[in-house]
Parts: structure tokens; C-alpha cells; sequence
């Protein structure tokens, strides 16, 4: 009997609670719940915009301007965005973000409910496109470096179809006074143009890389057309038994060819742009784009050519300024402004 009257007495103490205190509590409770997100989301609107503004632009930058991938292979290599043509990301970010804060989120964007700083809008601004010189966009060049080591004197034609022979190769001329070779001298500067053409943005295919090759001027003409070059270079150097002859040439097919007549026009600007460009940068003298019709590199290729002599390694002032670094980088400045000067005319 004592345990059951126990239990009934705490049964009426716990029935003599307050309940409405209770209840209002609760309700307390549940409407400052309610309201605390909406305080959250207007009190950090501005840091949403101030974060999606940032991000926005970062990633458009990323985007749109890649670093350079550099040289996809041996041969060729990828356009590289001149520096002058370049927006800085300092310059993206100038503009301070919109502090509206009714400035809704795109809707392919899922957000966190912390609102990450490393959330990426996935939007580029179409706005801001990389900016490339439309004339050497895309453009292939390819660059034999005359002669090598051991010359070839087996005979081909000097053309598709001809009856008239020729040898293969020579191993070219030397410095009357440094005793340089030609060969080696070629290929010195062919590699230096090569290098200040991926500069300036073209892509460039080298016939040659070293001495001991073994390549007929036919051979070397049809590399050129297979690598699906758009012009083709051939540096060389010149010789004569005249001491006095000095200065530099191109040369170039005739409109009377009787192989590569069609490539003499477009063959005729490259050459007088080169040879311009050449003697405006050294100061050498200027002998001209002359046509011959009997070179074999020229009759066998398929595209606008140019034989590049550079100077007269016979004559002994021209022979010692063609074996200094600083002579040679001018030839090729001279040579890269010509081909620039080409395609701008070509596009005119």
C-alpha cells in the first residue's frame, strides 16, 4: 500500500507542472530559428558577389590565356601570344564587384551553404579574347640549311622531267680568311632563325639539324613540300673568285621556269622582302632578288622559295662580320622581318 501511494503522489507533482511557460519556450525556440538564415544570407550577400566577382575573372583568365605549352616536337612548335597583346590580371581585376545585393547567382552554380573561397564559376567572358597577328597565324616555315660535311656528286635532274644533270650536293664554299665552312656557317644561323621564328609566333620545320646528313637538293625541296610548310627557306652564303664582291642576294624561279613558273610571283615578294629586310638590318649591300632558273631546290619545290645568300665568305671584311654573333642575329632579324613583311603583303 506505502509503494502505490508513493506513485500516485509523484503522478500528481508531475500533472502540477507549469505548461504554458513551457509551450512558450518552445515557440521562442522555433521563431528565432526561422529567422536567423534569412539574417545570414542578406548579411553576406556583399562577400557572395565580392567571391563570385573574383572568381568570375580568375577563371576567365586562366581560360582564356593558357601558359605557353612550348614545343610540341622537334620540328614544330606552338603559337605563343606576343607580350604586347597580352591582359594582365591585375588589369581583370580593376573593376570592384556590383554590392547589390539582390544580384542573384547564375543557376549552374551549386554553392556550398559555408560559401567556399575555392568555389570556380565556370564562365568564361567572351568579351576578352587572346589576341594573335593574323599574319603569321598558323603559318610553317621550313629552313634548309645549305650544303653539308661530306658533299654528294652523284647526279640528278635539276628538275621534274629534265634532261640536265647536276649534283646532288656540295659541301659549299669556306671563309677566305676564318676558314670557316659554309655548311657549318648555315646551319649556325638556320638555327638561330629557327629560334627567333617560334619567337615571333610561326611554327618551323628544319631540314637539316646537323652536318652528317646526306640530303640531295631534290630531296631536301620534296622534305619541304611533305611537311606541309607554307614557304620555304634556303640559307646560304656566297663565294667568288673576286675578292671585292660583297653584299647580299636572293634568288628566286622566273615567270619563264620551266618547272615552278606558277611559284614565281609569290616567290618574288618573299624574295625582295627578305633581302630588304636583310640589308636594312646589317646595312649590307643590297644586290637584289635576282631569278635563275637552274638551281635545283627551287625547281623541285612546291611552294614559294627563296635561296638566302647572306654574304660573300670569299670577300675577307664580309667573311670575318658573317662569323660574329652579332652580324649573324641581325641577318636574322632581317630575315624574320622580311617574312613578316610578306604575309602582310599577301594579305593586303
Amino acid at each position: 500500500m506505502k509503494y502505490k501511494k508513493k506513485r500516485n503522489v509523484l503522478k500528481n507533482k508531475k500533472l502540477r507542472l507549469p505548461v504554458i511557460p513551457a509551450v512558450m519556450l518552445i515557440l521562442a525556440v522555433f521563431l528565432l530559428l526561422s529567422l536567423k538564415p534569412k539574417d545570414s544570407i542578406a548579411g553576406n550577400s556583399h562577400s557572395i558577389n565580392a567571391i563570385r566577382w573574383r572568381n568570375v575573372n580568375e577563371t576567365t583568365f586562366s581560360k582564356e590565356f593558357p601558359s605557353n605549352p612550348g614545343i610540341a616536337n622537334d620540328n614544330k612548335a606552338q603559337t605563343s601570344f606576343p607580350e604586347k597583346n597580352t591582359i594582365l590580371e591585375d588589369e581583370l581585376l580593376s573593376t570592384p564587384p556590383n554590392p547589390s545585393h539582390n544580384d542573384p547567382l547564375p543557376k549552374d552554380v551549386l554553392m556550398d551553404k559555408d560559401i567556399k573561397d575555392d568555389i570556380h564559376m565556370m564562365q568564361p567572358n567572351e568579351d576578352i579574347q587572346p589576341q594573335i597577328p593574323l599574319h603569321n597565324e598558323t603559318k610553317l616555315i621550313a629552313i634548309d640549311a645549305g650544303h653539308q660535311k661530306q658533299g654528294n656528286y652523284d647526279k640528278e635532274p635539276i628538275g621534274p622531267g629534265a634532261e640536265i644533270m647536276k649534283a646532288k650536293v656540295s659541301s659549299g664554299t669556306k671563309g677566305i680568311v676564318t676558314g670557316i665552312a659554309e655548311y657549318e656557317l648555315n646551319l649556325t644561323v638556320s638555327k638561330k632563325l629557327n629560334q627567333e621564328l617560334i619567337n615571333r609566333g610561326y611554327e618551323v620545320y628544319m631540314i637539316r639539324k646537323s652536318h652528317d646528313v646526306n640530303l640531295s637538293n631534290r630531296e631536301r625541296a620534296i622534305l619541304a613540300k611533305e611537311s606541309n610548310a607554307d614557304i620555304f627557306l634556303r640559307i646560304h652564303a656566297n663565294g667568288s673568285e673576286n675578292k671585292k664582291a660583297n653584299g647580299a642576294c636572293t634568288i628566286y624561279p622566273s615567270k619563264n621556269n620551266s618547272y615552278v613558273s606558277y611559284l614565281s610571283d609569290e616567290s618574288k615578294i618573299l624574295s625582295e622582302a627578305v633581302i630588304q629586310g636583310i640589308c636594312e638590318s646589317t646595312g649590307a649591300k643590297n644586290n637584289g632578288a635576282v631569278t635563275r632558273d637552274d638551281m635545283s631546290g627551287i625547281n623541285w619545290s612546291s611552294i614559294p622559295v627563296t635561296i638566302i645568300e647572306m654574304g660573300y665568305m670569299t670577300n675577307p671584311k664580309e667573311d670575318r662580320l658573317l662569323q660574329t654573333e652579332s652580324y649573324q642575329d641581325k641577318i636574322v632579324e632581317g630575315i624574320c622581318n622580311g617574312i613578316d613583311q610578306y604575309y602582310e603583303a599577301l594579305a593586303e
